[in-house]
């Protein structure tokens, strides 16, 4: 019987069930790059969630789509965070960039033929599912409940990000944690479902693939390895977070976790004094000050509750070797007690 991970790998192509979560505002290029490397699937993140030029947008995205191409000969995806505005149209920046992707992997060539998915977060792309497709994109749609994970299997999405409150950077309304949400969505639907928040070790694939899982998504662990692009003092401060150093906060589209500073004491007077514009702009301007110029007491920090377990910063290749061994250990091991249980040879301690 084919596993789900097996059907993941032949779609896209990669070698390890390891995903990098998109990380934007700033960019995950060259982190992208080395996932890809390093058998993964590396994604790269949209430049932008405010409302700046197509032209800044369009050029960006496609710059850094036609980069981890010239870097790397394996397979790669992007992640565009999808907003909305009032009356339901999709934001102009979330338009932008689907589109660029699509006309890059219609473009053909080795860009083509390397961008193999298209990840979507943050809100509903319904009217573009079947365009992302048509193009011959894969199509991933990041979810945080079951009644969201089959709206968009329903709608054609080929691959379910589950995603779990303790997620860093902008996350549910109304969370469920990691645990209690990926075995539903697994339970629910026929397709490969990949589990994100709160993973960055063996431990976690291990977890997820004998849940039924195809894979794990990380973001927060892939910020601290030596080939991320973000300034050294945050990814210092990642591996630095101790337990209880997180918070959730308002975000542009949702809630969003964060770590905790002085930085996060401006918000109430940023929500209080901004129009709904003015505060996207300025709480992106406030994470890519503390992500490009490693200002980590006034910028805003996107991460997850896993920072705290994180002790190192290890290459990507090194990562993601660690992690795919750890896991092939702990399943070796997991099956021979599975076998003990068939037999009932199993007892418990005195």
């Amino acid at each position: 019987m084919t596993s789900m991970w097996e059907r993941y790998r032949d779609m896209l192509g990669i070698s390890h069930p390891i995903v990098q979560d998109g990380m934007g505002p700033q960019p995950t290029t060259m982190l992208a790059t080395a996932v890809s490397n390093a058998g993964g699937l590396g994604s790269i993140s949209s430049p932008s969630i405010v409302n700046t030029s197509e032209t800044y947008l369009r050029d960006g995205f496609r710059a850094a789509i036609e980069y981890i191409a010239a870097h790397t000969d394996a397979p790669f995806a992007v992640n565009v965070p999808v907003g909305r505005v009032a009356s339901g149209e999709l934001l102009p920046v979330s338009e932008t960039c689907i589109s660029e992707a699509i006309a890059a992997k219609r473009d053909g060539g080795k860009v083509g033929n390397q961008l193999v998915a298209l990840t979507t977060s943050a809100g509903y792309p319904g009217e573009f599912i079947a365009t992302i497709q048509a193009a011959g994109l894969i199509h991933q749609a990041k979810v945080g409940s079951v009644r969201h994970a089959i709206k968009a299997r329903d709608a054609g999405t080929d691959v379910i990000i589950a995603s779990g409150y303790e997620m860093g950077g902008h996350t549910h309304v109304n969370g469920v944690h990691t645990m209690v949400l990926a075995p539903q969505v697994i339970e629910r639907l026929n397709c490969p479902v990949i589990v994100s928040g709160g993973l960055c070790d063996g431990r976690g694939l291990a977890a997820m693939l004998a849940m039924g899982a195809a894979g794990i998504a990380m973001g927060t662990r892939f910020i601290a390895t030596v080939e991320h692009e973000w300034h050294e003092r945050y990814k210092q401060r990642v591996v630095d977070t101790p337990e209880w150093g997180d918070q959730v906060f308002q975000g542009v589209y949702a809630p969003c976790r964060g770590l905790k500073n002085p930085g996060l004491e401006k918000l109430p007077e940023a929500l209080r004094s901004k129009t709904p514009d003015e505060f996207q702009e300025w709480e992106e301007g406030e994470m890519r000050r503390a992500m490009r110029e490693g200002d980590i007491e006034n910028g805003l920090l996107p991460g997850g509750q896993v920072a705290a377990a994180l002790t190192d910063m290890p290459t990507v290749a090194e990562l993601i070797e660690r992690i795919v061994r750890d896991a092939a250990d702990l399943l070796g091991g997991a099956a021979a007690t599975a076998e003990q249980l068939r037999l009932g040879r199993v007892t418990t301690a005195a």
